[in-house]
């Protein structure tokens, strides 16, 4: 059986990654959840990841870590679920998009910490309202030229949306200024089933109901 080792459902923005593409996929999988900082966190990752981190998919004998190559493998077994788009032109971009978040936005996520299910308000620092402007940037031109067909980056949901799924939880949380265009966006993910499935379990994690 396919399984996906993950972090808290609150807390592991790089877990719920790789969770959107696979539920969007229709591939059949599991959940298995490591929690995190605890005492034995550690080995339980040792025994599950080969990098110690999640998230990490076993399928068969093959395995696969870090967010980005779990969803491109995901695309690769599911072309049906076109989680890229068809335009090479549009490919190029979602992917440029993608590596940007997989390796950018260090003020946004060192600040504002994903806490999925919970609501704390705060003001963003000069770095961090830099990252929004080029967030909002970036969505604007995702959206201009390729969002035709959908309320997601390149109108049908992609491997884009995966990979800053977690930027909409955060948006909500700290209730960061942010254009009409990506809030929208915001909404369109937060109405997504595989986000709604995965709020869920953040929600039963800390006992509370949606907010």
């Amino acid at each position: 059986m396919r399984t996906l080792f993950v972090g808290d459902h609150n807390l592991s923005s790089w877990s719920l990654r790789p969770f959107m593409a696979l539920a969007h996929s229709g591939l059949p999988f599991e959940v298995e959840v490591v929690r995190l900082d605890r005492p034995e966190t550690a080995a339980r990752l040792a025994a599950v990841s080969p990098s110690g981190k999640v998230p990490c998919l076993r399928d068969g004998e093959v395995v696969v870590w870090e967010s980005l190559a779990i969803c491109e493998y995901v695309a690769e077994l599911a072309p049906q679920a076109r989680l890229w788009p068809e335009a090479p032109a549009g490919r190029a971009l979602a992917r440029a998009a993608s590596c940007e978040m997989h390796a950018g936005f260090v003020p946004l996520r060192r600040e504002h910490p994903m806490r999925l299910a919970e609501r704390l308000p705060k003001a963003p620092s000069a770095e961090v309202q830099k990252d929004l402007a080029r967030l909002d940037a970036l969505f604007g031109e995702c959206r201009a030229r390729f969002g035709e067909g959908g309320p997601f980056l390149f109108g049908a949901f992609s491997i884009a949306d995966c990979m800053f799924t977690p930027v909409a939880s955060r948006i909500r949380t700290y209730d960061l200024p942010v254009s009409a265009t990506t809030q929208a966006w915001c909404e369109a993910i937060f109405a997504h089933p595989a986000f709604r499935r995965w709020e869920a379990a953040a929600q039963r994690e800390l006992g509370t109901s949606a907010p």
